[in-house]
């Protein structure tokens, strides 16, 4: 649900606008952004809100679409082998100490 206090408010121009191009070259067409608002792409549906006569999304309403897109389709978001600065040194002094043992 799009805060609009909180978020940074866009019209649906606007969000065509700030999108990546796609094949051809070509940015997506506002009828696109408005058909994600109402019917959705993929059963996931663009949040918007209604100020006056004008449909409106959010920046931060693109991200969440983009992520539940990305994850309906099995797309990870970010790195899955990300380790903690404690695993990090615990496998390089594990990593060193099989070093020795093999006489480097």
């Amino acid at each position: 649900m799009i805060n609009a206090l909180n978020e940074t408010i866009i019209s649906l121009a606007d969000a065509a606008k700030c999108l990546p191009k796609r094949r051809g070259g070509k940015r997506p067409h506002l009828s696109c952004i408005y058909r994600w608002t109402v019917s959705g792409c993929r059963g996931i549906k663009l949040e918007s809100i209604q100020i006056g006569g004008t449909r409106c999304t959010s920046r931060e309403a693109l991200g969440r679409f983009f992520e539940r897109l990305s994850q309906a389709a099995g797309c990870e978001s970010g790195p899955t082998n990300v380790r903690t600065p404690g695993q990090r040194n615990r496998a390089s002094a594990q990593a060193e100490h099989e070093l020795k043992q093999a006489g480097f």
